[in-house]
């Protein structure tokens, strides 16, 4: 659903706070989330920030789980696929809000709201 309330800027926003999820993690969607949480009018962009920093803190808990599990080698194999994954939902989230419509993660906890 396209949110024509959306400006320009909270799009391009919002696509940059999907996508430094990749290298970044949940460090810029808490900034974002954090300096708009209380603005009226950046709450699309508030709802975008919350998506990625739940999402970025799910796959922060997947890479803890992956290193302790590196031990009985599991956590090395699965190390590359929570990295993919996490490329691929940070690249369509970010396209998504580019677009400026909401976004949700199909896998995420939801510790923010």
């Amino acid at each position: 659903m396209n949110d024509v309330t959306a400006s320009s800027e909270d799009r391009n926003l919002a696509m940059l706070t999907h996508l430094s999820g990749i290298l970044l993690g949940f460090i810029v969607p808490l900034i974002i989330w954090l300096t708009n949480k209380d603005k009226t009018d950046k709450a699309w962009l508030n709802t975008q920030a919350v998506e990625a920093l739940n999402f970025q803190i799910l796959v922060a808990i997947a890479y803890v789980a992956c290193m302790i599990l590196a031990f009985i080698i599991i956590g090395g194999l699965l190390m590359p696929v929570v990295w993919i994954a996490n490329l691929i939902f940070c690249i369509l989230a970010g396209m998504a809000a580019n677009k400026g419509e909401n976004y949700r993660y199909p896998v995420s906890l939801r510790l923010i709201k």
